[in-house]
């Protein structure tokens, strides 16, 4: 097999990309890498300068300004160079983008919450006024439930709406999540590496810029005590849930592992198969009636535990293999699940290869 040259595309967070050094590293055998700041003036410069394979993308999705420069770059490289990326750009743009997911996913017909998107005042003002209670207000960027409020009251929806269109604007909840599982672990992690603690503090300041005061989305609640956390990447398939705590289920960092039915795996098949996506989570509720509701999207996404599924207390993933939905043990989510994606990659660069004989 060929040695592939990839390029690793660095985003504004200094350790954002490490992941994937670390899977080249395990892999250094099959790859050669280079990080290319794709923030910086130089960025295209420095990709024609060599001949690269493919390109992995460390998409930005902290602030609305790093993301529209990620996506507008990766669009360019996209459409004139040909390079394969990874994750697919069409996964980046409605990576950390509530507002364009919701277009995206009305437009493909998969089930999802009504969200609203409203760029005038007084028309967000008239529908807060008539609609249906709670509502969810959310911000386009930020994950783990950052930039996500439940609106109970009418007072509530109409105060949410005059702050944004007002120049206060929604922002970020910025700072330690101590209230999360593995506080203390965290913060000893950081403390006995000084450059993780100055990389935290050099996001948290990022954060606090982002402010949403140009428009309003805001969604339909949908009752629930869990969300699914499902992972496709490749042909690899896995589920959990994620336990609601308080308000939410995102970044509740609270986990249940259970064997998940063939009929979820099936529909994240579905949907991602239509898109020829390559690296997915699909955060999604499932309704009382037995529908599966899409609430998020990500490309890219965390990973607290070593694993993405227990089956019988086993690690391991999903495969459909003539025709049935075959349970691997394995241990198959090392390096946060860069590793399966990078495996996943060159398989797809070295198919391309054999075919192109």
């Amino acid at each position: 097999m060929k040695k592939f040259k990839l390029a690793i595309l660095k985003n504004e967070v200094a350790e954002d990309h490490l992941l994937w050094q670390k899977a080249c590293q395990e892999l250094k055998h099959l790859v050669d890498w280079e990080v290319i700041d794709l923030t910086r003036a130089d960025w295209l410069e420095r990709i024609n300068r060599k001949s690269f394979d493919g390109l992995l993308a460390s998409p930005g999705g902290y602030t609305t300004p790093f993301k529209r420069l990620f996506d507008e770059r990766i669009t360019i490289l996209d459409l004139n160079y040909g390079i394969p990326i990874y994750p697919s750009p069409e996964e980046i743009l409605i990576y950390e983008n509530k507002k364009y997911l919701s277009y995206w996913l009305a437009a493909n017909e998969i089930p999802h919450p009504r969200t609203w998107v409203f760029y005038y005042e007084e028309e967000a003002l008239e529908f807060a006024v008539n609609s249906a209670l709670p509502l969810v207000g959310k911000m386009s960027v930020g994950g783990g439930g950052s930039g996500v409020c439940i609106l109970r009251t009418r007072n509530e929806v109409l105060k949410y709406v005059k702050n944004i269109f007002s120049g206060d604007g929604a922002t970020l909840q910025v700072g330690p999540q101590w209230k999360k599982k593995g506080f203390a672990r965290r913060v000893l992690k950081r403390l006995l590496r000084p450059q993780d603690l100055w990389a935290k503090l050099h996001l948290y300041k990022h954060l606090r810029k982002e402010i949403q005061k140009d428009f309003v989305i805001l969604q339909e609640y949908i009752p629930h005590t869990f969300e699914w956390r499902c992972v496709r990447i490749g042909e690899s398939f896995f589920a959990h849930k994620k336990i609601k705590k308080g308000d939410k289920a995102s970044g509740s960092l609270v986990k249940g592992y259970e064997n998940p039915p063939a009929r979820l795996l099936d529909f994240i098949e579905d949907i991602t198969d239509k898109k020829h996506f390559l690296s997915q989570s699909v955060d999604l509720f499932e309704c009382s009636d037995g529908r599966y509701l899409v609430n998020e999207m990500q490309c890219i996404f965390g990973q607290s535990d070593p694993y993405q599924m227990l089956v019988n207390g086993q690690p391991g993933r999903y495969r459909r293999i003539d025709g049935k939905w075959t349970f691997e043990p394995g241990d198959f989510n090392r390096i946060e699940s860069f590793l399966l994606r990078l495996e996943h990659f060159i398989e797809i660069l070295d198919a391309a290869q054999f075919a192109d004989r």
